[in-house]
């Protein structure tokens, strides 16, 4: 069965949390891929960042639901979300918009393994860590090439 090894891109192109936003969406376009891991100035792996974080900077702003009861205030959903949400839509750097503490794999993950996180945890960018290092990076590309390879 083919595992993370077999079917990672080990030529890793990553991004410094301190980069910008421009920076990043110039690199994704540039090498035409979805996302790219995250490090650190250590080279540590502290998050991924993707088309989709960069796409959410653009999108309305949505105001929580409130009710007022005898001069109560509800909210129907959580109000920290909205400054979430704001903070991202607003960031400049990578590290203002990138998704913290990724789900990684390490190399002996089969196959099916991955295509599993990856299709019921919505990830299109999964690194592949050998205790903490990263030494590759799984894309959705990935596992389909292995359909016709």
């Amino acid at each position: 069965m083919l595992t993370a090894r077999d079917i990672m891109t080990r030529e890793v192109i990553t991004i410094t949390d301190d980069s910008t936003v421009k920076e990043l969406a110039r690199l994704l376009a540039v090498h035409q891929i979805s996302g790219v891991p995250v490090i650190d100035d250590t080279g540590k792996l502290v998050g991924v960042v993707t088309e989709s974080d960069l796409i959410f900077q653009t999108k309305k702003v949505h105001i929580p639901t409130v009710i007022t009861i005898l001069d109560s205030v509800f909210y129907l959903e959580n109000p920290d979300k909205m400054g979430e949400e704001m903070k991202k839509m607003a960031g400049i750097k990578v590290k203002d918009i990138l998704t913290g503490s990724p789900l990684t794999v390490n190399e002996d993950t089969p196959l099916d393994e991955i295509a599993t996180i990856m299709a019921e945890k919505n990830v299109h960018t999964l690194p592949v860590v050998n205790k903490e290092t990263l030494v590759g990076v799984i894309g959705k590309k990935d596992i389909i090439r292995t359909l016709i390879g």
